[in-house]
C-alpha cells in the first residue's frame, strides 16, 4: 500500500497541516512519498523526513507557484502513476479539497475529505469523516482501487519518527489546458499567525464595543502566541479585516484552544469553531448560548477579565 501524501507550502515553508497528512500518512504503515510544487525550501522539504516521509519529490517548476487546481491535479495523477501510489492524502484546505475532487475525477477514485481519523481496515476500508459542520459523524467505505483521502485538522498527532529525508527533482507533467485558467491576482491574510495554521485562537465580538478596544484581545493573543479572529457582525461593521470572519460563511478553524470574548455564540458562529479541542467563553451574560458548547466559561465583564488573564500569562511564562 504505497502512499503518495500533497504538501503545501506559503512562502516557501511547508504548513503544518502538510506535516499532520505526514504524520497520518506515516501511521497507516504503508511507505509514504511527499510531494511539493513550486517553490519551496530544501530544508523544509528533507525534514519531512522526521514525520515519516521516505521519500521527497520537489517539482520546482515555477509556473506551479500560483495553485492552479487543474495543473495541480494533473501533476499529482502523473506522481501517483510514477510511484504506483494507491492512496493521496492531503490536508483539508482551500487548495487541497477541490484539488483532491479534481483529482479523484480523473481517475475514478473514492475521495472523503473532512477525515478524522486513520482508516479501519478490519473489514474493507473504512474512514470517518466529520459531516454537519461537526455535530456528526459519518463511516464512509472507500472501495475504488484508488483512494483520496482529506485530513481535517489536528486529525493526526505529529511525531517525529525518522531522520531527513533525500529530496528528488520530480518533472512536472501537465499541459497548457491546464492552464486555461489564470490567477489574475490574490490578496493574502496578514498577521503574524494566520487563523488556519494556528494552534489557539482568540476571538472577539460585539461585546468588545468598538474597534479601539481590540488592543486587550491582541494583547492577550500575543501572549499566548496566537491568531486574533472576530464573528461575523464584527467584520461586517469593519471593527477587524474580513479574513478574520470565523464561522459559517467565514474561516473554519480547529485549534487546540479557542477563546471567544464577548460572542454571542449564534448556530452560524458555532458552525466554524465546534471542531475546536477546547473552547473557553467570557461573557457578562449568564444565558449567552456559547456556554452550552464551551468546555469552560468565565461569567464577567471582559474588559476586566482580559487584561488580568494577560497578565497571569505572563507571569506564568
Amino acid at each position: 500500500m504505497a502512499i503518495l501524501v500533497f504538501v503545501e507550502s506559503a512562502e516557501g515553508k511547508i504548513k503544518k497541516t502538510s506535516i499532520e497528512a505526514i504524520s497520518y500518512a506515516h501511521a497507516m504503515g504503508g511507505p509514504v512519498t511527499a510531494i511539493a510544487l513550486g517553490s519551496v525550501e530544501k530544508a523544509e522539504l528533507e525534514n519531512l523526513g522526521k514525520f515519516g516521509a521516505t521519500k521527497v519529490l520537489h517539482a520546482s517548476d515555477e509556473k506551479l507557484n500560483q495553485g492552479v487546481i487543474q495543473a495541480y491535479a494533473s501533476v499529482l495523477t502523473q506522481a501517483m502513476q510514477d510511484e504506483q501510489a494507491d492512496i493521496l492524502v492531503l490536508a483539508n484546505s482551500s487548495l487541497g479539497t477541490p484539488v483532491a475532487a479534481r483529482l479523484a475525477a480523473k481517475i475514478h477514485a473514492s475521495l472523503a475529505t473532512n477525515v478524522v481519523s486513520l482508516p479501519d481496515t478490519s473489514s474493507g476500508f473504512v474512514v470517518r469523516k466529520s459531516i454537519y459542520t461537526g455535530k456528526a459523524f459519518a463511516d464512509l467505505e472507500l472501495t475504488q482501487p484508488k483512494k483520496v483521502i482529506v485530513i481535517r485538522k489536528n486529525a493526526a498527532d505529529v511525531r517525529e519518527t525518522g531522520n531527513a529525508a533525500q529530496v528528488t527533482p520530480y518533472k512536472a507533467t501537465y499541459s497548457d489546458a491546464d492552464f486555461s485558467v489564470k490567477i489574475l491576482s490574490s490578496e493574502k491574510a496578514t498577521g503574524e499567525i494566520l487563523l488556519p495554521e494556528a494552534n489557539i485562537v482568540v476571538s472577539g465580538g460585539r461585546g468588545l464595543k468598538g474597534p479601539e478596544n481590540w488592543h486587550i484581545l491582541e494583547a492577550l493573543a500575543k501572549a499566548l502566541n496566537a491568531a486574533t479572529a472576530c464573528s461575523k457582525p464584527v467584520s461586517d461593521m469593519g471593527w477587524r479585516p474580513h479574513h478574520e470572519h470565523v464561522g459559517q460563511t467565514g474561516i473554519k478553524v480547529a485549534p487546540q484552544l479557542y477563546i471567544a470574548v464577548g460572542i454571542s455564540g449564534a448556530i452560524q458562529h458555532l458552525a466554524g469553531v465546534n471542531s475546536s479541542k477546547c473552547i473557553v467563553v467570557v461573557n457578562k451574560d449568564p444565558e449567552a448560548p456559547f456556554f452550552k458548547a464551551a468546555d469552560y466559561g468565565i461569567v464577567g465583564d471582559a474588559f476586566e477579565i482580559i487584561p488580568k488573564l494577560t497578565e497571569a500569562i505572563k507571569a506564568a511564562k
